[in-house]
């Protein structure tokens, strides 16, 4: 019924491989505080940054790195990021809040997003640096910074919809920003306000990780600086967003393997691989493959501060030379607001096994205390398979033999078996996941199932509290002389006890 495993593992680097390890110590967690449960490492975005900071040095530019605060909701990540040189790229009243809170100054802080009356009076009454969508928001940001007697506010001009001279490259549409061709009436605000306005440069929003878009985007800043000079203003930075991806897979060749073998599924040359016969946006008509493929790419050889290094060794579109070169030599700052990225590898997300059972079908169903909405991996098109942490302890798939019964030995011998991953709502809808997933044996109640690498966006971003289930709570994690210690996400903070460890 299963078919032949088609598996998907995740990508795992220390310390979170090494956690996954620890299974009592995982166990232990739930125990005590639930299921789901999410599970941050705070260290571990210190060492992202840090992977960042190492493509600007090899291309010898200045400027910040901000984290892109809606991947996570992390007091933890947060504050581990204040004690880092980095900034935060904040998008509500709430987040701006929960910033300041965690100790970051405004200086190291980007308001970006739609912003509310309420959003839009602390980030001016603190000081940060606003990026402003259009003229409107420039009028609003000047009349404001009047009404109250507030200090010149830095401002970010965001720019989108770029099209590279001499080439067929235009980057996608977007809702925020404004077109370069209205470049003019940005600049003709800012100098009518230039007592309360202080352009810093110009930036760029594209939902997309193309290259060859970013680069002609990227392209379209330079130029768009240059006019800002013209205008006898002193520019200094670049803001090219986020977008960075990141590698969820640990080997390409599943990869390939399982989006080959679901076109031969929707085709209808092979048993279903989803739920239901679902085909992530593809579907078969009159034997013919329709539509497209409605997933993250889950196995990226480049993505992250590698993709960062790509890009800026990329020639501009128009201007000819490497981007990186480019800001070199105008000596422009380089801002990044990497989200997922910069999250990478550091959380997974934990749920109980409630039940397992068979359909009419003989698909096997196993119901976790969790909801689609904690690891949100469908909604956001991500794919790869939960690691198994057996109640017994020991590596996945092993269990005691004193403790087996005989029918679990039977279930043992199968290997490799393949389940769908439901939700604890009463939702047709609230599939885990609506791909047929390999684990080693049948799971048990008791069992736990880890979702590696969660931590950007799939974590908390759609968790909700329908049915009145509670949300998972967070917990975050170090290593301390050989062994894990933890303390709940809003308990941590990145100091050390007088005997040195972090407390």
């Amino acid at each position: 019924m299963n078919g032949v495993p088609i598996r998907l593992d995740p990508r795992l680097e220390p310390p979170l491989a090494s956690l996954l390890e620890s299974t009592d110590f995982l166990h232990s967690l739930v125990d005590a505080l639930g299921s789901p449960l999410n599970v941050v490492l705070p260290d571990q975005i210190a060492a992202n940054v840090e992977r960042f900071r190492s493509a600007y040095r090899r291309h010898r530019l200045s400027g910040q790195v901000f984290f892109a605060h809606k991947a996570n909701r992390s007091s933890a990540l947060v504050r581990r990021l204040a004690s880092t040189d980095a900034g935060i790229d904040v998008a509500s009243l709430r987040e701006l809040q929960h910033a300041l809170g965690a100790g970051f100054t405004p200086d190291r802080i980007v308001a970006t997003g739609p912003k509310d009356p309420e959003f839009r009076w602390l980030a001016a009454r603190t000081g940060v640096t606003i990026s402003a969508d259009g003229p409107g928001e420039l009028e609003d940001l000047s009349a404001l910074v009047r009404k109250h007697g507030l200090p010149r506010l830095r401002v970010v001009l965001r720019l989108s919809g770029f099209e590279a001279a001499g080439v067929k490259v235009l980057s996608r549409k977007s809702r925020f920003g404004s077109s370069p061709r209205s470049l003019d009436r940005l600049l003709d605000a800012v100098e009518r306000h230039a007592d309360v306005l202080l352009p810093i440069g110009v930036a760029y929003h594209l939902d997309t990780t193309s290259l060859e878009e970013k680069a002609t985007a990227l392209d379209g800043c330079i130029r768009a600086m240059a006019e800002l000079s013209r205008r006898g203003l002193r520019p200094r930075a670049i803001d090219i967003g986020g977008g960075f991806g990141v590698n969820y897979l640990a080997d390409r060749a599943q990869w390939d393997r399982y989006t080959t073998e679901l076109t031969h599924a929707v085709l209808g040359r092979r048993p279903p691989m989803a739920w239901g016969g679902h085909g992530y946006g593809l579907r078969a008509e009159h034997g013919t493959l329709r539509g497209s493929l409605s997933l993250y790419q889950a196995h990226r050889p480049l993505a992250g501060a590698d993709y960062l290094d790509r890009l800026l060794s990329l020639p501009a579109p128009s201007l000819g030379r490497p981007l990186g070169t480019l800001l070199l030599e105008n000596l422009y700052d380089l801002y990044t607001e990497p989200g997922r990225a910069l999250v990478d590898q550091c959380g997974l997300s934990l749920a109980s096994v409630l039940e397992v059972r068979r359909t009419d079908a003989g698909e096997r169903l196993v119901r976790l205390a969790m909801t689609a909405s904690d690891v949100s991996l469908e909604e956001h098109g991500v794919l790869m398979d939960p690691v198994l942490l057996p109640r017994t302890g020991g590596p996945a798939g092993a269990v005691k033999a004193v403790e087996a019964t005989d029918s679990a030995r039977t279930e043992e011998a199968e290997g490799p078996v393949g389940v769908y991953l439901g939700g604890s709502l009463c939702l047709e809808a609230d599939l885990i996941s609506r791909r047929l997933v390999f684990l080693p044996r049948p799971p048990r109640p008791g069992d736990l199932l880890a979702f590696a690498n969660t931590a950007g966006y799939c974590m908390d971003f759609g968790a909700t509290h329908a049915q009145q289930q509670p949300v998972a709570r967070k917990v975050a994690v170090h290593r301390d002389a050989g062994s894990w210690r933890w303390c709940l996400d809003e308990q941590y903070w990145p100091i050390t006890s007088p005997g040195g460890q972090q407390a």
